[in-house]
């Protein structure tokens, strides 16, 4: 009996060096980020500069995440709550996370090409003549298979926000790294749903009025701040404009060309921030594993 009451003591004394009664200045941090994160869900609008400060918030995140995970006390307290189990959930977590950032380049990388080749045949051309209205044509087929795609990946990622909040109200008895870990999952899942809506602009063809109020923006001598407009992205105007000229209708290709350049602006700044994330994604993956296999 005595020596069961030393154990009890002992399990009592590791249980209480993982959760300090001074909350390490990291873990401050990354409750800070998570808090930022979960503020923008309630955004009312999106733009690409919001998708953007996303993105860098969860990089920051995973950061986070990242020096946690070199903390020993940490790494100790996973390896006492986490069972086969649970370590299994957290790298598949990950590997949901790494798909849906694959489907997400694939498809930056796809509009980028495309809007290379409209730019350099505007360049070429300069004017609307058959060989534009072609490669227009082409632009708006791969548009719509780009957005065929997202919407299926859509249809899994909410398959995998469900997964992840069972998951976290499941271990609300675990250590406080488990439910970072879970929590960064869940709003992490949910920036890369916001920025793959982005990307696919599921409302720009369901409604005549706002295409007249894209046209009207088309038109006038300088771009409109996403102030003006904020439920209009890049993607949606070089969408608008393309339609427009296909079409025939009075539009300065010029214009175009700007939304065109704005578009491969835009698109830069997405495809870093994914990466960027995907890299932090596996690097925590790693130090997981080794946890785990320690």
């Amino acid at each position: 009996m005595a020596n069961n009451g030393t154990n009890t003591k002992s399990s009592l004394h590791l249980r209480s060096n993982s959760l300090p009664s001074t909350p390490h200045p990291l873990i401050s941090q990354f409750e800070d980020n998570l808090q930022r994160l979960k503020t923008s869900e309630g955004a009312s609008s999106v733009s690409s500069p919001l998708i953007c400060n996303k993105l860098n918030d969860v990089q920051d995140l995973h950061d986070c995440i990242d020096n946690l995970l070199q903390l020993p006390i940490e790494q100790q307290t996973l390896v006492q709550e986490c069972n086969e189990k649970c370590a299994d959930d957290l790298l598949e977590g990950s590997l949901r996370i790494l798909d849906i950032c694959s489907i997400a380049k694939e498809c930056l990388l796809l509009s980028k090409e495309n809007t290379h080749e409209l730019q350099s045949l505007i360049r070429r051309k300069r004017g609307i003549e058959t060989g534009f209205k072609a490669e227009g044509l082409k632009y708006m087929a791969l548009r719509k298979n780009v957005k065929k795609q997202i919407r299926k990946a859509l249809v899994n990622l909410k398959a995998n926000k469900l997964i992840a909040s069972s998951s976290n109200n499941q271990d609300n008895n675990s250590s406080p790294m488990l439910g970072f870990l879970k929590e960064a999952e869940t709003v992490t899942i949910s920036s890369l749903e916001r920025l793959l809506l982005f990307i696919c602009n599921p409302k720009g063809h369901s409604n005549n009025r706002r295409w007249s109020a894209i046209s009207k923006l088309m038109h006038s001598k300088r771009v409109v701040c996403d102030s003006e407009d904020s439920n209009t992205n890049e993607f949606e105007k070089v969408d608008a404009a393309l339609l427009s000229l296909i079409s025939h209708k009075s539009l300065s290709t010029e214009n175009f060309q700007s939304y065109l350049e704005d578009l491969e602006i835009c698109i830069q700044d997405l495809e870093i921030g994914v990466e960027q994330i995907s890299r932090k994604l596996i690097r925590n993956r790693v130090s997981l594993l080794n946890i785990f296999n320690h």
